[in-house]
């Protein structure tokens, strides 16, 4: 009764975000716009077309995308809130004192008086594929340990049975009509950790799907009208929010951040290009929405092939024999880099990020850093 999301979502975003974009190269952290790499075959103007994305654009033009703010140069404030591009705009690689600039080329044109009409906010380019994350952007919720006090609550059906699905009729109390006619579904879910300390970080809502108000009343009668799992009775319901305009530039954190990731949206062991990824770290640790983190896949231990040149160690068998074993000796190999991220969702010691690029299965315990 219920439909699974499908994945094919998943590889639209990643292809439309890296098609321009690779290969990415862990390279240290420059201060001058200059020694920001640009892309070999790199055009000298390039006009916005409608499903770009501020991703797409930069990596037409740099080999680290997330360094757009430093040669367009943005300061923090223009980051969060940038000036919008659209559909017909031109950007412009230009040379201004000796360091390379983007740019919004000039399109004033001299023409008799006439009526000025200006683009929407909602149609200037999103950072990334906004249809396709529009869902993860709004759906998770990190609570404290009472939950969604004061939320609606699907208490019976119009039968007996106990699994609910795609197109069921529900009754629900305290459904507020002030909270319009769309509402998400919820049920708690898993308690978030450190990876390292074991600390609790949050607690996660687990959605479930969609309803639709069909009368309000004391009791409530909804339809579900999407189901990513089977609804039951006592699940919670809230308002769904409204749709989200992701504009925030793609860029690396300001200071150092170092975490791990410690869940995965899919519920699998491993995630891919264009899986959601649940990070111990959030506002807290100086994360916000735009950030691009690299990820380090950590390597297996590696036993020393090398002969032993230290002191022996006897070990006693029994009362005559006596054997001479060598320490067991292992080689610690740095993490490798595998890919790139971007957070999306940011709680107070919990983010919520897509993955971008990736040579390897991402899984529980990965590291992150800035790029």
């Amino acid at each position: 009764m219920f439909r699974r999301g499908s994945m094919r979502s998943k590889f639209t975003i990643a292809t439309a975000l890296f098609t321009a974009c690779l290969p990415l190269l862990l390279a240290p952290l420059p201060v001058s716009a200059e020694e920001i790499p640009l892309q070999d075959n790199r055009p000298d103007r390039y006009t916005v077309q409608k499903g770009d994305t501020l991703w797409g654009i930069a990596g037409r033009f740099l080999k680290q995308p997330w360094r757009w703010p430093e040669i367009w140069r943005m300061n923090r404030d223009q980051i969060k809130n940038p000036h919008l591009i659209y559909a017909g705009d031109v950007i412009a690689l230009d040379r201004v004192d000796g360091q390379w600039r983007l740019s919004v080329a000039d399109k004033t044109i001299r023409v008799s008086p006439t009526v000025r009409i200006d683009p929407l906010e909602a149609q200037a380019i999103p950072s990334i594929p906004a249809g396709d994350l529009a869902a993860y952007i709004t759906q998770p919720i990190i609570t404290g340990p009472d939950g969604l006090p004061g939320a609606a609550k699907i208490i019976a059906a119009r039968d007996n049975r106990v699994v609910r699905g795609e197109g069921d009729s529900v009754y629900a109390v305290d459904v507020d009509e002030r909270g319009g006619t769309e509402w998400y579904i919820y049920r708690p879910g898993n308690v978030l950790r450190s990876y390292d300390s074991n600390d609790v970080l949050g607690y996660e809502m687990r959605y479930l799907g969609t309803a639709r108000v069909e009368r309000f009343g004391e009791v409530s009668r909804m339809l579900i009208t999407s189901a990513r799992e089977e609804i039951l009775l006592n699940d919670l319901l809230i308002p769904a929010p409204r749709e989200v305009l992701l504009n925030y530039v793609p860029h690396a954190p300001d200071s150092a951040v170092e975490g791990r990731v410690i869940a995965l949206y899919s519920g699998g062991a491993e995630a891919g290009r264009g899986f959601i990824v649940t990070l111990d770290r959030g506002a807290s640790d100086g994360l916000e929405v735009g950030n691009v983190l690299a990820i380090f896949h950590p390597a297996p231990v590696i036993p020393d092939p090398r002969p032993y040149q230290g002191p022996d160690i006897m070990s006693k068998l029994s009362d005559q024999t006596r054997i001479i074993i060598p320490p067991g000796r292992y080689l610690n190999v740095p993490p490798e880099r595998s890919g790139l991220l971007f957070v999306f969702k940011v709680f107070g010691r919990v983010s919520y990020a897509v993955v971008l690029n990736t040579v390897e299965p991402v899984e529980v315990g990965d590291l992150v850093r800035k790029p």
